[in-house]
């Protein structure tokens, strides 16, 4: 067995391992830490196949903001220790059929579809080209949608922070 295809399976594990511990943590931060180990393999993999930008837009964006925002959230909101309730039985049943429902789906896909490489279009992905059409705002840019999605999360993160804080019960002393 080759040594990048060692490096992928263990890469895989990493991510697979702390993909599940994130979601079945009870306790919120570790949960967030987990996430971010998660993110760093799906950058790891990213670099594996030479997508160097899509790998450091994972840890920069990814790993290192989305992250950081979400473990500041926690501690401003709750306390570090703080444990999240279990989940109903129906809630795991439920969620396990959807994400093997889902697994499946993705599998047929991958195993039945014919992969074929796409002409290509005479333009040379460079640095420059990528950056134009992230920041450009003619046809074929992306400023649009890249300014829509940091407002979505902004929201999203303010939304959180609204339904998390909770009120502090008052002393009768």
């Amino acid at each position: 067995m080759a040594t990048s295809a060692i490096i992928f399976y263990v890469v895989a594990t990493i991510m697979i391992v702390f993909s599940l511990l994130a979601v079945t943590s009870r306790k919120i931060l570790r949960a967030a830490v987990y996430l971010l180990f998660a993110l760093a393999g799906t950058a790891g993999i990213y670099f594996m196949v030479d997508y160097y930008f899509l790998a450091a837009v994972q840890l920069i964006v990814y790993a290192g903001g989305i992250v950081v925002l979400i473990i500041f959230s926690i501690l401003l909101t709750s306390h570090i220790e703080e444990k999240m309730e279990k989940p109903d039985s129906l809630k795991i049943i439920l969620t396990a059929i959807l994400g093997l429902g889902g697994t499946a789906v993705s599998l047929y896909v991958i195993t039945n579809h014919l992969f074929t490489p796409q002409p290509t279009t005479g333009v040379e992905a460079t640095m420059s080209t990528i950056g134009e059409k992230l920041l450009g705002y003619g046809a074929g840019g992306y400023v649009l949608p890249f300014e829509v999605i940091s407002i979505l999360l902004l929201a999203a993160m303010v939304g959180a922070i609204v339904v998390a804080k909770r009120n502090k019960p008052e002393n009768h002393d």
